[in-house]
């Protein structure tokens, strides 16, 4: 069969580099090749032992930045209830 990128392209409104690809796809890996897999992960085992050491490092980043977060919120608060309980001292200026 004949393959017309370029009418193709025209037809669905895509340019054609996007034709090429699709046929490119469709050639190696057939209906699967066509599948939108954007926005799917990877099972974990399908991760290569890189890919599950680089999410577990994202992992414990998040975690890390969650605890500092947190304890920023804490001195913060402490600092508010240490305040409202020490007594102010004023002092009396002259005019």
């Amino acid at each position: 069969h004949e393959t017309n990128y370029k009418k193709t392209a025209e037809v669905f409104d895509v340019s054609y580099t996007q034709v090429y690809q699709w046929v490119k796809k469709y050639q190696s890996l057939g209906d699967d090749g066509l599948v939108d897999r954007r926005g799917q992960h990877k099972s974990e085992d399908q991760l290569s032992d890189i890919e599950i050491l680089e999410c577990k490092v994202k992992f414990l980043e998040r975690q890390l930045k969650e605890k500092e977060m947190e304890n920023e919120l804490l001195k913060k608060v402490q600092e508010i209830e240490r305040r409202r309980s020490s007594p102010r001292q004023r002092t009396k200026r002259n005019i």
